[in-house]
């Protein structure tokens, strides 16, 4: 029974990442780009000084700061993403597949751009009239009433991809590994110790996941900037230990991208799609979920907390992902084909750093994934109560928790593949309604820009000193 649920996931998520999502998605992003003449990279500098907080105003309506905004969404993109779902792109696509998820990315700041500046822009109100953002408001507010179905088709599907299945699933295999078969208490997989793993992620993610926005927001922007240290500095040494595997490693991942084998056994087509799947997967550019924390972020200018939003597929892909990859190519753990997953991300670090580097691996993704738990958890208490109201909405982090023991005891196969179809679900009504919304997001990106070139955009630390004196 369960192996031909699994087979019917795979088989939903396999059609549902079929060519007409990815012309959607990446065509779309490639549209952005152009139409936005690049903003997100000219833009780049002033989107870095907004999230240092120099025109932060704690009197801007929202929860939350810019800085706590793109942490909370950083918290569910840096994440299993990073560390497994970039091992599962080379086991599935070769190292090539990196190569397009950096394509992904780099139109991806674009599409963050516009759905996050909308997601401020056309904020709605829940039903306890409390303001909130996202795509199905973008949808209701900005595009009308009789889109609401579209809506409703988003939230339906972000109730289930905002589920922990697989960041529970992975965080179980690692913990499993690293402290129990690696160490000798166990020799296999076992149905009661994962369950017993589960369990005890239930009761952690739900110390935090039951106090709101305010508190994830709180904890994510303390844990994401330190689990990303952390882990940058473990692959760092790993890159360097192996620093002349680096040149030949990239020139690797640019022959496999467009290798004549892979070509001449029409396999270029399925690299591309691991790797925007893949990379969809891990900065959610397009997905719709990033939205949903950024339309909490305290500000009055829309197109501002747009450009917070475009760092993150830079930070998360171009950033984490690469350094993952090059970890796992330059250690030849790719090549085992053995493990797959956050195991051949755990096999590059334990050939690296011997004896320490599971207990390393074992402490970022801790990190990664528990508050990508709690981030999840977040978006689909919005999703449930958009469909029905936020008081009935906030039983979602009961079903949330509970969905962290069903992924501690489930194959990665079945998690993965239902995740990934609710994803690509997710993402037709966020790109629909951001194309069909753009041209008021470059309406205010004129209006924006103009004011920063008249001086009218003073930051707030300015504007205290000149009060003052």
């Amino acid at each position: 029974m369960w192996k031909t649920v699994e087979q019917l996931l795979v088989a939903f998520g396999n059609h549902a990442w079929g060519y007409p999502l990815l012309f959607l998605l990446v065509g779309g992003g490639i549209f952005l780009t152009l139409y936005s003449r690049f903003l997100p990279f000219r833009y780049f500098k002033h989107a870095v000084d907004v999230l240092r907080g120099k025109f932060d105003n704690p009197d801007d309506p929202g929860d939350v700061s810019h800085f706590q905004a793109l942490s909370s969404a950083l918290a569910s993109t840096i994440g299993m993403g990073n560390i497994s779902g970039v091992a599962v792109a080379i086991a599935l696509g070769g190292p090539g597949v990196l190569f397009w998820m950096w394509m992904s990315a780099f139109i991806g700041m674009a599409t963050k751009f516009f759905t996050c500046t909308l997601a401020v822009m056309f904020r709605g109100k829940d039903s306890e009239g409390q303001v909130q953002g996202g795509p199905m408001y973008v949808i209701e507010e900005g595009l009308g009433k009789k889109w609401k179905p579209l809506a409703l088709f988003f939230c339906l599907a972000g109730i289930f991809g905002a589920s922990p299945l697989f960041n529970a699933n992975q965080l179980t295999q690692l913990l499993r590994d690293v402290l129990f078969i690696n160490s000798g208490v166990v020799s296999a997989r076992s149905f009661g110790l994962d369950i017993t793993i589960g369990l005890s992620l239930l009761v952690l993610v739900s110390l935090v996941v039951f106090g709101g926005i305010k508190r994830i927001a709180q904890v994510a922007s303390k844990l994401v900037p330190a689990m990303v240290v952390l882990y940058l500095l473990c692959v760092a040494y790993i890159l360097f230990v192996n620093i002349e595997l680096v040149p030949s490693t990239f020139v690797l991942i640019f022959e496999d991208a467009f290798s004549a084998k892979a070509m001449l056994g029409g396999a270029v087509g399925a690299i591309i799609v691991a790797g925007i799947r893949r990379a969809a997967f891990s900065n959610e550019a397009g997905i719709g979920t990033a939205p949903m924390a950024h339309g909490a972020a305290k500000t009055t200018e829309p197109v501002r907390e747009g450009l917070v939003a475009m760092l993150g597929p830079a930070i998360d892909t171009l950033v984490v992902c690469t350094l993952t990859a090059l970890a796992i190519l330059v250690t030849g753990a790719w090549q085992d084909g053995s493990v797959s997953g956050v195991s051949m991300t755990l096999k590059a670090f334990e050939m690296a750093m011997p004896g320490i580097g599971s207990y390393l691996l074992l402490s970022c993704v801790s990190i990664f994934a528990i508050t990508s738990l709690f981030a999840y958890s977040y978006y689909g208490t919005k999703c449930l109560s958009y469909v029905t109201n936020v008081r009935f909405g906030r039983f979602y982090n009961h079903f949330h928790v509970v969905c962290i023991v069903i992924g501690a005891v489930s194959s990665i196969t079945a998690v993965l593949s239902l995740i990934d179809g609710m994803f690509a679900l997710m993402a037709v009504p966020t790109m629909i309604s951001t194309l069909l919304l753009s041209p008021k997001v470059m309406k205010a990106a004129k209006v924006y820009f103009a004011k920063q070139r008249d001086g009218e955009l003073i930051p707030m630390q300015k504007k205290r000193v000149f009060v003052k004196s």
